[in-house]
């Protein structure tokens, strides 16, 4: 029996303790000064982003690492700082070898890959932090809450940084002090290039097959997805551009704008998704421009109000006459494929309510109110953080804190931009049940809630 069977048998082994709290370590019970022992899974670009910032929040003690391609240039900077840590390029060896050594991972890998790392690491009783979007699909998403709800002793938390910055304190007290109130509609943009606006939209098959770089595991890279021969625009980066792999830029950039909104107006999941534009639409990879209606119903003592989603270069949305200049916010980093354009709108939203329009930006930017109006307003006091996101994370795998986008926050978000993609991928308006959780309109669209089977030999993740 292989390593790659022998982590299958012991998955399904664990999945199927589910129930039995026995089988998984408590909160973890640290003494003052003892730190978490991590693995990280993904350590160039991102992940590699997110090894230093778990890192250097003192908390973590990194034990293992696993990248399918240990000989890249972009994960070569943290093997250089941690050359003793033990390596892997498949997470399920490193899983089989290491398990009982590793308290919590951190999962900085493409999309498509989200969601097999995290079952197997909650399955085996792993605290875990994934980054942004959590999954591909919806199915995928809601099979990760569940699981999550099955071990609530483990911790989890999505890698939308802003949500231990100021834009979330801000828009939590702004909500509790009945500031920001009556929302009735709001805008949210990204506007960048993004790396597919050089490509041909005409395409009628992926590229052409290249060589695997003899680094890269390609077979682990393509996880749960149907394969594909190996292209260099499938991999660092680019994956996100294309359906079968990434959420495009809804699914980069949505979770660092809509974010704030989404849980403290408690939007959930929208009744309807329109395509209002879908410039260069094709069948493989993300529109050039896309501008899609999200419409979520009357919640509680709030109206029912929508969120447009605009992106493209030439997609600009309108923004009121009183907006003012929109100077480049050092809350926002650049689009990790090229620098923001000051001269347009930075990535942002715009929130309009009954009695004000708030205007804001991407990641941590607080909100300002337009108008006059807001000269004469006592603001709201505003508590500072009292840890970022990662450090957040880490002190609540130690019971310090509890962390501020667990799965049952993040999952819905990420399955309102699941939701999004499946309507540019179809270029077609979907209508959507919120209490069954299916759409009602178009059984194709439906289909795609679940998506394509998962290839052969990934099967076991989909098992709660």
């Amino acid at each position: 029996m292989n390593n790659h069977q022998n982590s299958r048998r012991d998955f399904l082994k664990n999945a199927g303790l589910l129930g039995a709290a026995a089988a998984f370590p408590n909160i973890l019970s640290k003494l003052p000064g003892e730190k978490v022992n991590l693995a990280c899974i993904g350590i160039g670009n991102q992940g590699g982003a997110d090894v230093m910032s778990l890192y250097n929040t003192g908390l973590a003690n990194i034990v293992a690492f696993c990248d399918v391609d240990m000989g890249a240039p972009q994960t070569l900077k943290v093997l250089e700082k941690f050359p003793d840590v033990p390596r892997f390029q498949d997470f399920r060896q490193m899983f089989d070898k290491m398990g009982s050594q590793i308290e919590a991972v951190s999962v900085g890998v493409p999309d498509h890959s989200h969601f097999p790392i995290t079952m197997m690491a909650l399955g085996l009783g792993k605290h875990v932090f994934v980054e942004k979007p959590m999954a591909r699909t919806f199915n995928e998403i809601e099979l990760m809450m569940a699981a999550a709800r099955k071990h609530p002793k483990l911790v989890t938390q999505m890698g939308n940084q802003g949500h231990s910055e100021g834009n979330y304190f801000q828009f939590k007290a702004w909500k509790e002090a009945g500031l920001i109130k009556d929302v009735t509609s709001m805008t949210a943009h990204m506007n960048s290039a993004r790396r597919w606006h050089s490509w041909d939209p005409k395409i009628t098959k992926f590229p052409a097959a290249e060589a695997i770089p003899s680094s890269l595991d390609w077979d682990i890279w393509q996880g749960v997805v149907q394969p594909h021969e190996y292209q260099k625009d499938f991999v660092n980066g680019q994956w996100r551009c294309w359906f079968d792999y990434g959420l495009g830029a809804l699914g980069d950039w949505g979770a660092h704008i809509m974010d704030t909104a989404h849980e403290f107006l408690d939007l959930g999941l929208p009744t309807e998704i329109n395509m209002l534009r879908a410039d260069g639409h094709n069948n493989f990879f993300y529109p050039m421009s896309s501008t899609i209606q999200f419409k979520f119903p009357e919640r509680k003592n709030m109206p029912a109000m929508d969120i447009t989603w605009y992106d493209g270069v030439n997609n600009i949305p309108p923004v009121p006459a009183n907006y003012g200049t929109n100077e480049l916010d050092p809350n926002i980093p650049p689009a990790s494929n090229g620098k923001i354009q000051p001269a347009k709108l930075n990535p942002g939203k715009i929130i309009y309510t009954k009695d004000h329009v708030f205007k804001g930006g991407s990641h941590g930017s607080t909100l300002s109110i337009l108008g006059d109006a807001a000269k004469d307003l006592k603001l709201p006091e505003v508590p500072k953080s009292p840890s970022n996101h990662y450090a957040n994370f880490l002190k609540a795998c130690m019971g310090q804190e509890k962390t501020r986008s667990p799965f049952e926050i993040a999952g819905p978000l990420s399955q309102v931009f699941s939701l999004g993609v499946m309507a540019q991928k179809l270029n077609t308006k979907l209508v959507f049940d919120r209490k069954t959780k299916q759409i009602t309109n178009n059984s194709l669209a439906n289909s795609l809630l679940v998506g394509a089977p998962p290839r052969k030999g990934w099967e076991q993740y989909y098992k709660i």
